[in-house]
């Protein structure tokens, strides 16, 4: 059985769940070492590095010096992992002095699954923290994206990274053991109900909030924005009150992936696949995990023209593209919304196949087997015709 060390960056992020479940339905034993963002409480097997803040720089890095000191402690009595993996920049620093720790031989994977906006500025600080990326890379054996967009913009022109890359995109864990993830029916409203709109996941984006709200308030109620997730609170002046103050607009709180998507989806038609947290950069270049959610549950897509999720969805002749983030422009893309329009928009999605946008238990296993190889000391050998085969229609693995 492969031992994995995985560093997170919050262990409260739904994401590092998700890789965790990942992991273990593939055969790995999983141990998960990482900081908390404020009051969050870690579960009970997992190692506590300490607090760190959403959007306070500095703080994290005080924070991953600290932890870094007390590193050797913290990981006492634990075996020594096969595998290292290390989610974000910040969680690099410490995968390095564990495989110090542990005797400087233990392979580490840097899985960067958002391109910091830092690390795309053309100053100094932007040259330093590439400079430090690429000083803690020196070692990685093995990088994790989710994005074609990401490699073609940020790791092949800009970054200074060597190693090998896996492309892994953000689709649902479904391990085939719940009957109710394979739900997915047209729904359109009621006569008299609104079309909703459904906006889930990380909720960082103040310019798609103030846009569907001024569009459901156009639409006088023929438009309803169902909210879920976790909204990242210093991205907003006053999210709960600026919701609550909507009157087409309904905050659900967190949900369980996969537990919980069929359910939540299942109340939609249509998914917001907007971002436009860091505008023209990593926004535009992400495949978010909604996508993915939504797309499983035939749920229809609206991208951004522009952006690499507008290009994936046209690739895939499914989904809706806005021209403009404008209420206006969003009210056009609207307009003669009918059930029938609907039914075919849904048909199209439907169409290409749950097998595009799951990750199911033999994906996991490749993946296992793909990072075993690096413990084998086969990193430059190995290739990746096994995780590919059975998804040459998927896109998702390279």
């Amino acid at each position: 059985m492969l031992d994995v060390l995985y560093l997170a960056h919050d262990v409260a992020d739904p994401a590092i769940r998700r890789r965790t479940l990942t992991l273990e339905a593939g055969g790995a034993k999983v141990t998960v070492a990482g900081f908390r963002r404020g009051a969050d409480t870690p579960a009970n097997d997992v190692i506590d590095l300490g607090v760190t803040k959403d959007g306070r720089f500095g703080q994290r890095i005080a924070a991953v010096v600290k932890a870094a000191m007390l590193l050797r402690r913290k990981l006492h009595g634990a075996r020594k992992p096969d595998v290292i993996i290390a989610r974000n920049l910040e969680m690099l620093a410490l995968a390095n002095r564990a495989n110090a720790i542990f005797g400087s031989d233990v392979p580490i994977v840097y899985e960067c699954l958002d391109i910091h906006r830092l690390l795309l500025r053309k100053d100094f600080a932007g040259k330093t923290l590439r400079a430090t990326e690429h000083y803690l890379g020196r070692n990685v054996s093995l990088l994790v994206t989710s994005s074609p967009a990401f490699i073609e913009n940020y790791f092949r022109p800009i970054s200074r990274l060597k190693a090998p890359t896996l492309l892994l995109e953000n689709q649902v864990i479904d391990l085939g053991d719940d009957a109710g993830m394979q739900t997915a029916r047209p729904r359109p409203p009621q006569p008299g109900e609104p079309w909703k709109i459904g906006w889930f996941g990380a909720l960082r984006c103040r310019k798609s909030l103030k846009l569907l709200a001024e569009f459901t308030r156009a639409m006088d109620g023929k438009f309803e924005v169902v909210l879920r997730g976790r909204p990242a609170y210093t991205e907003f002046d006053d999210f709960d009150g600026f919701v609550e103050n909507e009157p087409f607009m309904n905050f659900h709180g967190a949900y369980k992936n996969p537990e919980d998507l069929a359910r939540i989806y299942d109340e939609v038609q249509f998914s917001w696949g907007i971002d436009f947290f860091e505008e023209g950069l990593n926004s535009s270049w992400l495949l978010p995990n909604r996508l993915y959610e939504g797309c499983r549950y035939n749920t229809v897509p609206i991208a951004m023209r522009g952006t690499e999720t507008a290009r994936f969805i046209s690739a895939k002749h499914i989904g809706l593209v806005l021209d403009r983030a404008h209420s206006s422009a969003l009210a056009a893309l609207f307009a003669g919304m009918t059930p029938e329009r609907y039914l075919a928009e849904f048909g199209k999605v439907a169409a290409t196949g749950s097998q595009s946008w799951v990750f199911d238990r033999a994906d996991c296993q490749r993946l296992v087997n793909r990072l075993a190889a690096l413990h084998a000391n086969d990193a430059h050998t190995a290739t990746m015709q096994e995780l590919s085969q059975t998804h040459s229609n998927k896109g998702g693995l390279l």
